[in-house]
């Protein structure tokens, strides 16, 4: 048996919203696609067993229901199919939440990321691409935010155990010459999104005539990125193998492993109130308002300096905020019958 099955991927939190749209892709692409996903009631497991239902669709598609945490069972699927490709977006989401049930990011983001580089380390993939957040950018006020920028203030506990998840991913690439590229996300929306979302629930709310909760009074700005143009920075990294020398001045490439750092953004930040007014343009209902102030472990602003995604893939963002908002109201439309 080769090493590496041709074109074999394990994609970890496949019946996730973002984890769902890269199966789905490297399907499209010809690749045959291993996805482990807990189906964890966090929010709906419908939508999640929905999700796996479409990519059972395809035969190159092969799910597997389980917790990263768990001791030896990623070590088995990488005995088992020894994946070219890793593409790790399984995690507890939610700065939020993490403040309620701080156990379970430390089981799932830190427990659950060592289980897979521990795998990984005894089948070495040819690539892993790990998912990270923009959170880890914490309480830094200069923007854009750049890969090779101190992330040192994390304001949330699932900030913090991303960040734990990239010096993790380090160590090992350090250690036992992984390749590993993290790719920073931010704020991610687009059809088949996750409920707990804010643009999700203002949407539901929208059209079930209910007020929405309007935080910080509405003084926030999200760099949104649409989840097409974030699965193309995906796909773009996945043939981006960190090697041993810097592609340009901005690269964050480790001086001490095969290891890189890359936000995947939009590079434009969009106020909250404008984007609200692009869901009441979709849904052609006006917002009942309720001004709020900032939650804790929140931050008032994002914006992704993506100049490094371009430099390694030739990729900018292609879908505006207006079009990108309606796609996912007509999905929900469709989705919920509403």
């Amino acid at each position: 048996m080769p090493a590496h099955p041709p074109r074999t991927a394990l994609v970890t939190g496949s019946a996730g919203f973002i984890g769902y749209h890269v199966a789905a892709r490297l399907l499209e692409a010809g690749w045959r696609v291993v996805g482990l996903d807990s189906l964890d009631p966090y929010y709906d497991p419908g939508l999640k067993r929905a999700r796996h239902a479409m990519l059972a669709d395809d035969p190159g598609f092969r799910p597997v229901t389980g917790r990263l945490e768990d001791a030896g069972h990623l070590a088995d699927l990488f005995a088992a199919h020894r994946p070219g490709l890793v593409v790790h977006l399984a995690a507890q989401a939610g700065v939020r939440h993490s403040i309620d049930a701080p156990r379970a990011y430390v089981g799932a983001n830190m427990t659950g990321t060592f289980e897979l580089l521990e795998a990984a380390r005894a089948h070495p993939p040819a690539h892993m691409l790990l998912a990270s957040s923009s959170s880890v950018y914490g309480a830094n006020t200069r923007m854009p935010y750049a890969e090779t920028d101190p992330a040192d203030t994390q304001m949330s506990l699932y900030a913090a155990t991303k960040k734990a998840g990239e010096a993790m991913a380090h160590a090992y690439a350090h250690l036992y010459r992984l390749p590993v590229t993290m790719f920073r996300f931010f704020t991610v929306y687009g059809p088949w999104g996750r409920p707990d979302m804010a643009y999700f629930k203002f949407t539901r709310a929208i059209l079930e005539g209910r007020p929405i909760d309007v935080y910080n009074h509405g003084e926030m700005r999200r760099d949104f990125t649409y989840i097409d143009d974030l699965v193309d920075g995906i796909m773009g990294l996945a043939g981006a193998v960190p090697g041993a020398v810097p592609v340009s001045a901005r690269d964050s490439l480790s001086p001490a492993a095969p290891f890189r750092i890359v936000n995947i953004g939009n590079n434009a930040p969009v106020r909250l109130m404008d984007f609200i007014a692009a869901i009441e343009a979709a849904t052609g209902r006006r917002a009942e308002k309720r001004m709020q102030p900032m939650q804790p472990g929140d931050v008032p602003a994002t914006w992704a300096d993506t100049g490094l995604l371009r430099d390694l893939t030739g990729l900018v963002p292609t879908v505006a905020t207006e079009e990108g908002v309606r796609r996912f109201v007509d999905w929900y439309r469709q989705y919920y019958r509403a």
